[in-house]
């Protein structure tokens, strides 16, 4: 059995790759990059590294050759490119006859009132068209999408937000990247979605969750999405990412991410990481940089 993981490069599919590697022998393993050079490190360690860009099709089929099971990594960008981006690594995996299809998803992406949810919506249907059998790996939120805002605590900052009292189920990318490697070597996740959430929680509860591992108060200001905005801009954030974060805040206030589920322990046999431990590594990691 081939497994192959698309954007290996980068910083959830590396994670995938080297939790793969630890019970899975290289050989079987191959990775789908658009720079083959940034897998070298990969190659070396003995897995099939390929070139494949979501943007030039052709170059897919030959990735996809002779694969068994797939993880799609859902791609950055606006989401007419995401989707097409997507679109054409499905019907290249379709022509490859891939067995098999693992696509990393939203949390209730099929219901999620979140501007990013159509580019789900869309791919999972892409999916389930193919016929082939498919895992949505639902991944609520990572908590590393937090960092900017833990360094500005560490800067004397106090927590923006204007999100309210949505509840966010914040897991580390590491948890998510786990789930989708038992999901690929596992048995049984023909046809399945899985909800990965961690514990739901609000950016108050957040907040003082960091204070306690910074031994410290964390003062959490509450604002409207104007001021966030304001407030964002005047950070030095660029123009055009503003109303993404604008957009992203007013999503968790109306509960676009308020996705209750076990099923981190299902694939993993235990819960999310821990906030406070997943806060202490990022914020160990942000000092030792």
């Amino acid at each position: 059995m081939k497994i192959l993981v698309t954007g290996a490069a980068g910083k959830l599919g590396s994670i995938v790759i080297e939790t793969l590697l630890e019970t899975v022998p290289a050989k079987d393993l191959a990775v789908s990059v658009r720079n083959p050079e940034k897998a070298e490190s990969l190659r070396v360690r003995g897995v099939d590294v390929r070139h494949g860009d979501f943007d030039q099709p052709d170059t897919l089929d030959q990735a996809f050759a002779g694969i068994d099971r797939l993880l799609i990594v859902s791609t950055d960008g606006d989401n007419e490119t995401r989707i097409r981006q997507h679109a054409a690594a499905v019907t290249a995996a379709q022509r490859a006859n891939v067995g098999f299809i693992a696509y990393t998803s939203l949390g209730n992406a099929s219901e999620n009132p979140i501007f990013l949810a159509p580019v789900h919506r869309a791919t999972e249907e892409v999916i389930k068209n193919t016929g082939i059998p498919y895992s949505f790996l639902r991944n609520n939120w990572y908590l590393e999408n937090e960092i900017s805002s833990i360094q500005a605590v560490l800067g004397g900052a106090p927590w923006l937000t204007s999100a309210g009292s949505g509840k966010v189920g914040w897991a580390t990318r590491r948890d998510y990247a786990q789930a989708a490697a038992a999901v690929l070597v596992g048995e049984g996740h023909e046809n399945s979605v899985y909800e990965l959430s961690g514990k739901l929680t609000t950016q108050e509860e957040l907040a003082a969750t960091l204070a306690g591992v910074l031994g410290r108060e964390v003062p959490v200001q509450q604002v409207d999405d104007t001021a966030y905005a304001s407030i964002m801009s005047s950070a030095g954030v660029p123009e055009p990412v503003v109303p993404i974060l604008v957009g992203i805040q007013s999503a968790i206030r109306d509960g676009a991410l308020e996705v209750e589920s076990n099923d981190f322990q299902k694939l993993l046999g235990r819960p999310a990481t821990p906030l406070d431990e997943a806060l202490r590594q990022i914020v160990n990691e942000i000092k030792s940089n």
